[in-house]
C-alpha cells in the first residue's frame, strides 16, 4: 500500500517542480483584490483562459464593487454568459459587490472569516484571494491540488477540505502560496485528469499514481 510522503519527500517534490514549471503563478488576469475576487467566481467549472476573455472586456466598463452593485442582473449575466452556470455565478457576483460596498467600505476583506461569509465565496476562492491578492499565505485547494496533491501522495484525503489542512501541515507556511501554482501548474500541463501525461513528469520516482497504476501495466 503506497504510503504518504514525508516532509523531506514533499520538499523535494515541489524543488522538482519548480524546475519543469519555472513561471507558475496565478493565470487569472487581475489588478485589484475585486478583480480577482470575480474572475475567481466566475472560474469555477470553466478555464482560466475562458474566464480572462470574458473579464478582458468587462473590467473595462465595470471593474468595481459598486459597478456591478448597480448593473441590473441581467446586464451581468450577459457579460458573463459564456463562462457557464452564469445566472448563478451573475446572482452571486451582484450579491457579493453589494455587500462588499454596504458591509466593508467597497473593500474586499482581506481575511478568511469576513470573505467566505460572502455569496459564492467557499474556502477555495477566499485562499485564492488572500494569497494572490494580499499575499496572505494560503492554499487553495481546486480541483488540480486536490488530485494531483492525493495522487502523488503528498496526502491521502478525501475531501478538497481536509486536503486543505493536510497541504498546510505537509508544506512550510512560507511554501503554501507558491506550492499551490506548482500544483495546479502540473495539474494542468501533466498530471492531467483522463490522460496524465507520466512520461514528461520529472517526478514519477515519488508518485504513488505511477508506482501502483502505470508501472503494473509496463511489467
Amino acid at each position: 500500500m503506497p504510503r504518504k510522503k514525508t516532509k523531506k519527500e514533499t520538499i523535494e517534490i515541489l524543488d522538482k517542480l519548480m524546475e519543469i514549471h519555472p513561471n507558475a503563478h496565478c493565470e487569472l488576469v487581475h489588478e485589484t483584490p475585486f478583480e480577482l475576487l470575480v474572475a475567481t467566481i466566475l472560474s469555477a467549472q470553466c478555464t482560466d483562459v475562458r474566464v480572462n476573455m470574458v473579464t478582458e472586456e468587462m473590467f473595462k466598463k465595470h471593474n468595481t464593487p459598486q459597478d456591478f452593485k448597480n448593473l441590473p442582473i441581467k446586464e451581468i449575466e450577459n457579460e458573463i454568459k459564456t463562462c457557464g452556470l452564469y445566472k448563478s455565478k451573475a446572482k452571486k457576483i451582484k450579491d457579493t459587490s453589494t455587500i462588499i460596498v454596504d458591509k466593508f467600505n467597497g473593500k474586499v476583506p482581506d481575511n478568511l472569516d469576513d470573505l467566505v461569509t460572502l455569496p459564492g465565496v467557499g474556502r477555495k476562492t477566499a485562499g485564492v484571494v488572500l494569497s494572490n491578492a494580499f499575499n496572505i499565505p494560503a492554499i487553495a485547494v481546486d480541483t488540480h491540488v486536490f488530485r494531483v496533491s492525493n495522487r502523488i501522495g503528498i496526502v491521502k484525503e478525501s475531501t478538497p477540505e481536509k486536503t486543505e489542512f493536510a497541504l498546510m501541515k505537509a508544506i512550510p507556511k512560507d511554501r503554501w502560496i507558491h506550492s499551490h501554482h506548482l500544483i495546479i501548474f502540473h495539474g494542468r500541463r501533466v498530471c492531467k485528469a483522463r490522460n496524465p501525461e507520466c512520461d514528461n513528469c520529472n517526478i514519477v520516482e515519488y508518485c504513488n499514481y505511477y508506482k501502483t497504476d502505470i508501472e503494473k501495466t509496463l511489467e
